[in-house]
């Protein structure tokens, strides 16, 4: 069964990881998180610990059906320097399969001129990363295969893009009215 991935590096912001992995989950979507540090339990960038559902090494491409990548620091740094993820996010990047990342984390898909002629965001100052790319400084950015946030207070609209793009806007008005979002 294919699953959404949020990857979990050490200093990862948990609001971005934890709040669309909640939404997600509402919305019945398949969702695992994944450490990229060897260990299952990962600390976030504000002393959160979180025991990740699997290792990177467990992971299997093809199980994949789209790669999420929450900020903070050092935590965005951390996954953009994973050489695992590095060829997973190219293997997604040339397959135009779905791709997000929220706050300081875009600069993964940036740095590797993925987002190249795209609309993005990012929490800013960060834009300095997005290479060749249209930075709007809006909370959620959508381009092709691409969902992007701008940061911790783009948390839940940023989990609900990625809801719309896998299970529709019905589901998203369902969840959100449970959540009293609407």
């Amino acid at each position: 069964m294919k699953t959404v991935c949020i990857f979990l590096a050490e200093g990862f912001e948990e609001t971005e990881a934890l709040l669309p992995l909640d939404i997600l989950r509402r919305g019945g979507v398949s969702v695992m998180t994944v450490s990229v540090t060897g260990d299952r339990t990962v600390k976030g960038a504000h002393s959160v610990p979180v025991v990740a559902d699997m290792l990177f090494e467990d992971l299997k491409e093809e199980d994949v059906e789209m790669v999420v990548l929450p900020g903070g620091l050092p935590g965005a740094t951390n996954l953009d320097a994973h050489e695992g993820l590095d060829r997973l996010v190219m293997s997604f990047a040339g397959a135009c399969k779905p791709l997000a990342a929220i706050c300081a984390a875009p600069m993964v898909y940036g740095r590797r001129g993925l987002l190249k002629g795209k609309k993005a965001t990012c929490y800013p100052g960060f834009d300095k990363y997005l290479e060749g790319a249209e930075y709007t400084g809006n909370m959620v950015e959508r381009c092709d295969n691409f969902i992007l946030g701008k940061g911790p207070a783009a948390a839940a609209d940023f989990g609900f893009a990625l809801l719309e793009k896998l299970a529709g806007e019905p589901k998203v008005q369902e969840v959100k009215s449970g959540m009293l979002f609407a």
